[in-house]
């Protein structure tokens, strides 16, 4: 029985996912577009909210994703809050489909994914595929859970459970909740909720509190994915349970009613068990939505009174990139174009500053505000090139024209910068998740390298916002210190690695840093000798 359950679950689990990933390769890296772009307001958000979550099949990944967005400056809480209530509704979706009851076609369904993912080549096809097998893979595991489940109908202690939730609803919830805590998803208990309601296990009385509790526990993976993370993502997380603590308090007050209308429903209009608990979820999560919907200002209050603090967020989106100024007045909007410019130059060099930090000290924040700063570089590396692309159709003067040279050289030297840092920050996970020492002179050597290449690339910055040549020759006198440090650190780990003070993988990790930090040297001397012209 137990054997048959888990493994029924397993594929279950496996189902969701393989048919979600599917979904999200047919719908190409457009979800976070639509994120960012279809929240204006809160009902918009709500919308966006239940589109992504039903590609996703999952609302934990939307709120991870919604948290992620918040960090990043994207979305405010209150667009962040739509988003959460539509992802609880999109969730919804899962229990519909399991209420179809298709699930004595499981097998042959597999059978025709396998054959797109294997047969075919076309990628197309393989994402279809993908999207077939999960789906058939998500029935197979329902109904081996079900048939794991059978047993438990000659249980005592079992019946007694129940006959105890339906006269104690808070048991229900706490139950709904621990056991969607302990799988870590709500598609897969209110899968099983349905399975256990059609086989007469559980009945309507217990069945809804359960539910209600299934869509509180969800919102354990997005408190878990917000520790540690930026005061608005845990804001957020925690905005996602107090909207199911809040909903599921309101439908506990109103349960005789609420259980009446669905027993109303499911006579009128002779919905099969699965489908009854489908339409309970459904209703719940959208009239949820709608009760609160209207108070998303005071949950951003009360959260942020709850998780009080300052919020480090990174700006992603261009602050001085306005296309009036273009048509206008091309050389303001050259200058706004610089002041861009070196905003992505400041996040670059805060993102060296926190790969230092990781590198010396692997804490979590650390790595995942430097992979924060360099998604931020990516996104405004286009944005500034293509607003740079329409200023050169302008009428520019010759001094604007190769002002206009250096920032585009500029903008492409910076984002690789950020590739350079990522680098190093993907070598100091390999060295944590592989347990590479590295000695503490070899440490000291890496540091000092950091602490000059940073400089070297603050004064290069500098420069060019002061269009400053003496500073420019002195980048370039600093790189070649960098140079030369490289090359004497290289010799100095040969000497340790024939000693035996190091092992190999020491120091390849070792060797990758150093060239990194040479080759941002490399991009800060192109920066100066921008500035520096002819000359």
């Amino acid at each position: 029985m137990l054997f048959e359950f888990l493994g029924g679950l397993g594929i279950f689990l496996f189902g969701i996912k393989y048919m979600g990933d599917g979904l999200q390769k047919s719908a190409g890296d457009k979800l976070r577009d639509i994120l960012d772009r279809f929240t204006t307001n809160p009902l918009m958000g709500v919308l966006a909210g239940i589109f992504v979550t039903v590609l996703l099949q999952t609302s934990t990944g939307t709120t991870v994703l919604t948290i992620g967005l918040v960090s990043a400056g994207f979305m405010n809480l209150r667009q962040a809050i739509g988003v959460i209530m539509g992802a609880n509704i999109g969730t919804t979706v899962t229990a519909f489909i399991i209420g179809i009851k298709i699930s004595d076609y499981a097998l042959p369904i597999i059978a025709v994914g396998a054959i797109l993912l294997f047969f075919i080549k076309s990628k197309k096809i393989h994402n279809l595929g993908q999207i077939v097998f999960g789906f058939g893979a998500l029935f197979y595991g329902l109904e081996l859970m079900g048939d794991g489940m059978k047993p438990l109908r000659g249980l005592e202690a079992f019946h007694d459970l129940t006959v105890s939730m339906s006269s104690n609803p808070v048991l229900g919830v706490v139950i709904g909740t621990l056991f969607t805590v302990l799988v870590q998803s709500s598609s897969a208990t209110i899968g099983i909720l349905q399975e256990l309601h059609a086989q007469e296990l559980v009945n309507i009385y217990a069945a809804l509190p359960i539910l209600f509790g299934d869509n509180i526990g969800t919102t354990i993976t997005a408190v878990l994915a917000s520790i540690g993370a930026t005061v608005a993502a845990r804001r957020a997380a925690a905005t996602h349970v107090l909207f199911n603590l809040i909903g599921t308090t309101i439908f506990l007050l109103l349960l005789k009613p609420f259980t009446a209308l669905i027993l109303q429903l499911k006579g009128t209009l002779s919905l099969n068990p699965e489908m009854t608990i489908a339409f309970a979820h459904g209703i719940f999560n959208i009239t949820n939505t709608i009760i609160q919907l209207p108070f998303i200002a005071l949950l951003a209050l009360i959260v942020t009174k709850l998780i009080p603090g300052q919020d480090s967020v990174v700006e992603y989106k261009a602050k001085h990139l306005d296309p009036v100024f273009i048509e206008q007045s091309p050389s303001i909007a050259l200058g706004q174009a610089k002041e861009e410019v070196l905003r992505m130059g400041n996040l670059a060099t805060t993102g060296l500053e926190e790969t230092k930090e990781y590198l010396n000290k692997k804490q979590m924040k650390n790595s995942q505000m430097a992979s924060q700063l360099e998604d931020a570089i990516n996104n405004l590396d286009r944005k500034i090139t293509d607003y740079l692309v329409q200023l050169a159709t302008s009428s520019l003067s010759e001094n604007e024209s190769s002002e206009h040279t250096v920032l585009m050289d500029t903008v492409r030297d910076i984002e690789r910068i950020g590739d350079h840092f990522e680098n190093i920050i993907e070598l100091a996970e390999y060295q944590q998740a592989n347990k590479v020492k590295i000695t503490e002179s070899a440490m000291n050597d890496l540091n000092e390298m950091f602490d000059l290449t940073i400089s070297t690339v603050k004064e290069a910055l500098s420069s060019l916002d002061h269009n400053d040549k003496k500073l420019a020759h002195l980048v370039i006198e600093k790189e070649e210190k960098i140079d030369k440090m490289e090359r004497t650190l290289r010799k100095q780990h040969i000497l340790r690695l024939n000693e035996g003070l190091c092992s190999g993988q020491a120091g390849i990790v070792y060797v990758d840093i150093v060239s990194n930090l040479e080759r941002i040297g490399d991009h800060a001397v192109n920066i100066a000798e921008a500035v520096l012209g002819e000359e």
